[in-house]
């Protein structure tokens, strides 16, 4: 078991003080989006205790650390990434490949010579990359597409389902995916004139604001949209889908293909070990439209918020059905005894979010204030850890 030292991500879109009172840090005023806990290559965390070796370079070192089956399943990579993550405005409406999708696309750009930091290119790796984001506070997202006849009735609400009838109208007169696949796309594509009827929203959006039920709320979402993406199409296409507020404790789990945006709130962020992001709005950067084709699941869906189950005490599990991650939260303080760790067999990542914590290994012990992270080796098996923190651990799901 080893101290690690994550890095910070300064994305405009952080919020100055909530990651920094996490790690115990005062605020120096500029954002911070992300505080990253992994082996990715490119911001992998740190291990102070071997001479500040990055623990990506540990890996390809020693890859028995990753655990027998996890090395077999995913070969000499750490599977996976932990994250906080703290938004004070939204992030691009995206979606993630599947493993299948991401191999071929990888494998594309590759023989077409894309450049890996081209802005033109949408794959940076060969991985999938699922994710679950588990609120620290209430945190607010946007995830999966509203059922069509639902949100034909939020713009009817609106007072806009007239203007925007050459726009809207596949999501009444088509059925299946090719009513909101239409729409969405056609969004993307507004200009000229047409890019005009979003304001005409956005004007709407104001008269609304105060309303009770979906129409108030899609109101209230359309503002805090234009609020920093002014005019933008991509305010249309958040419109098309489903926005959740997660309780502290609460999560949800994003599948390749399922179309999301956070738009405020910190969380816990544990995904696959991947930086493939393939955008659909709300942001400056390369939209591949040909890409959201193939990926994206255009089919209504209700997202489900995970609350996780307890599997022995003090033992809080996150179910998902992705292998390359396992989730769960320690609660130190309902628990007097020493809990053995979860994820016997693969390397592990715990953060401590509040409290202190103690982790116990063969007559060795690891204090994690509160903020402070370990990495542990699949080659450390029973390990324990007692006190009065608040641990968020990740495992290989394959194990």
């Amino acid at each position: 078991m080893q101290r690690l030292h994550g890095t910070l991500q300064r994305y405009t879109w952080g919020t100055v003080d909530a990651i920094p009172a996490i790690l115990g840090r005062e605020p120096d005023g500029t954002p911070v989006a992300e505080y990253w806990l992994g082996a990715h290559e490119s911001s992998p965390s740190i291990l102070p205790g071997i001479h500040n070796l990055p623990l990506s370079e540990h890996v390809a070192q020693r890859h028995e650390i990753l655990g027998q089956k996890p090395l077999a399943a995913f070969g000499a990579q750490l599977p996976f990434l932990m994250k906080i993550l703290s938004a004070n405005q939204p992030l691009s409406i995206q979606a993630h490949p599947s493993r299948e999708q991401a191999q071929e696309g990888w494998a594309r750009e590759n023989r077409e010579n894309v450049p890996l930091h081209s802005p033109e290119r949408t794959y940076r790796d060969a991985w999938p990359k699922p994710e679950i984001m588990i609120a620290v506070e209430e945190f607010h997202t946007l995830a999966g597409f509203r059922d069509p006849i639902e949100t034909a009735e939020i713009f009817r609400g609106l007072g806009v389902a007239d203007s925007l009838g050459s726009v809207i109208g596949p999501l009444t007169e088509r059925k299946g995916p090719a009513a909101l696949a239409e729409v969405f796309l056609d969004v993307l594509s507004l200009d000229g004139d047409r890019r005009l009827l979003v304001n005409e929203v956005a004007v709407a959006a104001l008269q609304h604001r105060d309303d009770d039920g979906p129409v108030g709320e899609a109101a209230r979402t359309v503002l805090e949209l234009d609020e920093h993406f002014p005019s933008d199409p991509g305010i249309l296409a958040a419109l098309l889908m489903n926005r959740l507020v997660l309780r502290p404790g609460e999560a949800l789990f994003v599948p390749a293909g399922e179309m999301h945006a956070h738009l405020r709130g910190t969380g816990i962020e544990v995904m696959a070990n991947s930086d493939n992001v393939i955008r659909g709005g709300l942001t400056s950067k390369h939209i591949d439209v040909e890409e959201l084709i193939r990926v994206v699941h255009f089919v209504p869906t209700v997202p489900e918020v995970i609350t996780p189950r307890r599997t022995r005490p003090g033992v809080l599990k996150y179910l998902t059905p992705c292998s390359e991650f396992e989730v769960w939260r320690l609660d130190l303080s309902s628990q007097p005894e020493p809990i053995r760790i979860p994820g016997r067999g693969s390397a592990r990542i715990l953060l401590n979010i509040e409290g202190t914590a103690t982790i116990s290994h063969v007559g060795e012990t690891l204090a994690l204030n509160k903020g402070e992270a370990a990495f542990i080796s699949a080659e450390d098996q029973d390990l324990q850890i007692t006190g009065h923190g608040d641990v968020y651990g990740v495992s290989s799901g394959i194990r």
